[in-house]
């Protein structure tokens, strides 16, 4: 059962905080809702009699004071449903309803001025629980035997008066001269309370029924007390903040004065206000058609003066409203480019841009694998923290422009190897290291760009070189294969076994595999310098070779790729297809790429041996290849590189154009987006794996198309090391480095 709300309390013209079931009803012209009718019947006969201005009925603890003709009476009835606590905290946006009585005008129509506070204050506590009595009487026609019960009450007010004295004082004092009404009757209330106008206010106090004590009307079944420092009395209160109605109450609460937006072509129209109030007289429906046939002779630029007034009312930051879980989670469809442009927003944006997971996520899908931490002197508050992994992918972002259009005119030149072929190029860490025909490999320093050491043993060319840290493996035509420690440059195995040129080695962790052109494969143990399994089947030179660790993939001379187990020994598949020499081999561990002197390129299945794509489009000896990813970039003696997807066999795009070199491709690598190559014409040059576009010329030799070659080309993310020299002459053998990582620890 639902008890008056006059006995309850409640928010004025808002709802309950945390319930939707209540509702504000204003006598000031509003209609009142079906479940506030029967409160609205109870206090019908209560205001027809304090309105009549000189009837005073006594009775049973009962007092109505009478109101003289013409004078306003105002009164806000709030219902609140029957599961809220008569004595629940509203916070502070709403309000037990009270309604302040201008006192001493109220003393003088009566007859009854006092000359003591106290006595005043009798009189009103007297006033109020006649009042109060007269707003239950639907409780007390609904529920037997509450009659009683309130005059007991009545009774009980009536005795403990002169103890409550002092502290309804107080709290008379501290609701004096306040007026609590519904948000949309806010402005009419305020019209009527203009000192000049004669005014009589009720003023309804709900203390017995919020204290709890042993002398209160007992709770309704099911009802708690609400206890505990949140409880709030009825002099704690806060005046309600009335809601917005008009526009123009949302742009004040905004904090846009209308001055701000008025338009100051002139004075203001003749009739305006006329015209105003004509519009404020129609109902909902009627403004809403009028609106429509204004809008309907407006000029395009009175509806744009239109839309820039009333669009920025209504736009929200819905991120800063959503919680941080679920705005993180909006945030994880930007790409990178657009969170950074997101956290020049506001700070509560870059918080939320600067999340490290967030960006954990974003430099993984850039293939960036090691967060950067880096010192700021600047923070954005005390507390706050740079994510180690928007540190990391902003590096990155910022070596790639420098890759595309970082300048590029002061390269370090090593000069080392004579005039001699360099025939293989290793890079790891700051070292750098270079075999040549020259019977040696040197050990650069890519900081400093000094050579820090000479390997020096083989007697014959160098032709292959593999490095891991400071492990460094040549392969020589004087049939042996040799390790060295980097660091000291000394020696520390020869491993002998093969009977002619070792042209091929692969490294994986501590063993290595090495194709010679006695048609056999070898693998070994660098550690011990052993040679662990002897691979037989080619019946030519085995010109590449490729192992993971599992499987042995070679490519020879004989047309044929063979693929092997090294524990057993035996050969797995032989892959036949081609049709010429395979001099380039990929492999993935799912897939095996060869590339042929009979221009194409094929794909195989590992596990079964068949082959899955043939790849055509190249015209010559395809010499290099990389495979990542399923995506395959490949160069050839016609000059061009192409890029394939190896699980379709579709070209995706074929690097030419007027950019294009202008003779064989002798080498190539890339990255996530960019692609490097070089050529026999003398240049390294740069190319967008996406689009296929050429970017720009890394490297131009000026005896480029006159004998300068670019032999081969090594990368890391930061650098780029080509080795560079001709076979006439025309251009001195060299290391040339790039570095596009222009930080303070590079320079």
């Amino acid at each position: 059962m639902k008890q008056d709300p006059l006995t309850r309390g409640g928010n004025t013209g808002t709802p309950l905080p945390g319930r939707g079931d209540s509702m504000g009803v204003s006598l000031l012209g509003s209609t009142p809702s079906s479940s506030s009718i029967s409160s609205i019947s109870s206090l019908s006969s209560f205001i027809s009699s304090s309105s009549s201005g000189e009837e005073r009925r006594k009775g049973g603890g009962e007092e109505f004071i009478g109101r003289e003709e013409g004078e306003v009476v105002s009164i806000s009835i709030v219902t609140i449903a029957e599961e809220s606590c008569p004595s629940e905290p509203f916070g502070t946006v709403g309000g037990h309803v009270e309604v302040t009585a201008d006192e001493s005008a109220a003393r003088e129509r009566d007859g009854q001025s006092k000359t003591s506070h106290s006595t005043q204050t009798e009189e009103e506590g007297e006033r109020k629980g006649e009042e109060e009595e007269g707003c239950r009487k639907e409780d007390d026609e609904n529920e037997q035997g509450d009659e009683g019960e309130e005059a007991e009450e009545m009774g009980e007010d009536e005795s403990d008066r002169p103890a409550l004295l002092e502290e309804e004082e107080e709290e008379d004092e501290a609701g004096r001269n306040q007026v609590f009404v519904s948000g949309e009757n806010s402005e009419l209330m305020s019209d009527r309370l203009n000192p000049e106008t004669p005014l009589t206010l009720l003023n309804i106090k709900m203390k017995r029924k919020l204290d709890h004590g042993p002398d209160i009307r007992p709770f309704p079944s099911g009802k708690k007390h609400c206890k505990g420092s949140n409880y709030l009395s009825p002099s704690s209160f806060v005046p309600f903040q009335t809601t917005p109605t008009t526009f123009g109450d949302l742009r004040a609460a905004n904090g846009h004065s209308a001055q701000g937006r008025r338009v100051t072509s002139g004075p203001p129209p003749s009739g305006l206000q006329d015209w105003l109030h004509t519009f404020q007289a129609w109902s909902g429906p009627e403004r809403l058609l009028a609106l429509d046939e204004l809008i309907d002779t407006c000029e395009s630029n009175q509806v744009k003066h239109m839309m820039q007034v009333i669009e920025p009312q209504f736009q929200r930051d819905f991120i800063c409203l959503l919680p941080k879980e679920l705005a993180l989670y909006v945030l994880t469809f930007l790409e990178p480019r657009d969170l950074m442009h997101a956290a020049q927003t506001c700070s509560y944006w870059r918080i939320l841009a600067e999340d490290n997971l967030l960006w954990r996520e974003k430099c993984r899908e850039e293939g960036i694998e090691e967060p950067l931490v880096v010192k700021r002197r600047n923070t954005l508050k005390p507390g706050f923290l740079h994510s180690p992994w928007k540190s990391a992918y902003v590096q990155q972002h910022r070596i790639e422009s420098n890759w595309r259009t970082g300048d590029i005119t002061s390269p370090k030149v090593l000069k080392g190897h004579d005039d001699h072929v360099i025939t293989c190029l290793q890079f790891c860490g700051d070292l750098i290291v270079s075999g040549s025909d020259d019977n040696t490999l040197k050990v650069w320093s890519a900081l400093t760009g000094k050579c820090l050491r000479t390997l020096v043993g083989h007697t014959g060319g160098v032709w292959s070189s593999q490095m891991s840290g400071n492990i460094v493996i040549s392969g020589s035509t004087d049939r042996t294969l040799k390790v060295w420690d980097a660091e000291s440059g000394e020696c520390v195995h020869t491993l002998y076994g093969h009977t002619s040129t070792v042209r091929c080695i692969h490294l994986h962790d501590k063993q290595v595999v090495s194709g010679s052109r006695d048609a056999t494969l070898r693998l070994w143990d660098v550690d011990s310098g052993e040679c662990l399994h002897v691979l037989t089947g080619h019946v030519a030179a085995v010109r590449c070779v490729q192992y993971d660790g599992r499987r042995v993939v070679s490519g020879g001379y004989d047309f044929m790729v063979k693929v092997w187990d090294p524990e057993t020994e035996t050969c797995l598949h032989t892959l036949q297809g081609h049709t010429n020499r395979v001099y380039s081999l990929q492999f993935d561990g799912a897939y095996v790429v060869s590339g042929s002197l009979d221009t194409s390129i094929r794909v195989w299945d590992v596990v079964t041996g068949g082959c899955v794509h043939t790849l055509t489009g190249h015209q010559s000896l395809t010499s290099g290849m990389e495979l990542k990813n399923n995506i395959l970039v490949s160069g050839n003696a016609d000059s061009t590189v192409r890029v394939w997807d190896i699980r379709t066999g579709q070209c995706l795009h074929t690097l030419q154009g007027p950019h294009k070199h202008q003779s064989a491709v002798t080498c190539l690598q890339f990255s996530r987006s960019l692609v490097v190559s070089s050529s026999d014409d003398g240049t390294v040059k740069l190319w967008s794996l996406a689009t296929g576009e050429w970017v720009r010329d890394l490297v131009a030799l000026q005896s480029g198309g006159s004998g300068g070659v670019v032999w081969r080309i090594r990368a890391s993310n930061t650098r780029l090391v080509a080795a560079v020299g001709s076979r006439n002459g025309t251009e001195e053998t060299k290391l040339v480095v790039l570095d596009f990582d222009l930080t303070d620890n590079h320079k």
